[in-house]
């Protein structure tokens, strides 16, 4: 009974820290995609503190902090991301990938974090989210 009682508990914490408002790093080198995604977080209810357009920028932002979401673009230009993908997760902030390409061709280490295939879908958004908590 003891271990019921725990096991709602943690559903319920589960469904709290994903209604409460996150405070999101946008990392995107297209400007209209990463409007479409601000759109759709601020409809959740989510906060952008920034949006960074090159790798240089997302150095910057990720340095100064004041986020504890972090949506990545696989590729800035010909850049990829998985170094501040690194930086990111050692520090402990909650990453969302995002991709144009299939979702298997992020590397092994992150398999298990969540990801958005582009375009951006205000369903699948949400889905990425639920996932983080």
């Amino acid at each position: 009974m003891w271990a019921k009682g725990l096991g709602i508990m943690a559903e319920a914490n589960a469904i709290l820290t994903a209604a409460l408002p996150r405070r999101v790093l946008i990392v995107e080198d297209e400007v209209l995609i990463a409007m479409v995604l601000e759109d759709i977080l601020d409809m959740l209810g989510h906060v952008v503190v920034r949006t960074a357009g090159s790798y240089a920028d997302a150095d910057i932002a990720i340095a100064e902090g004041g986020f504890d979401l972090a949506v990545l673009d696989v590729n800035l230009g010909q850049q990829p991301v998985y170094p501040l993908a690194d930086r990111l997760k050692a520090a402990g902030t909650d990453i969302i990938f995002a991709t144009g390409s299939h979702p298997d061709s992020l590397p092994e280490r992150f398999r298990a974090d969540a990801v958005l295939e582009k375009p951006y879908a205000f369903q699948a958004v949400e889905t990425a989210l639920a996932r983080l908590s």
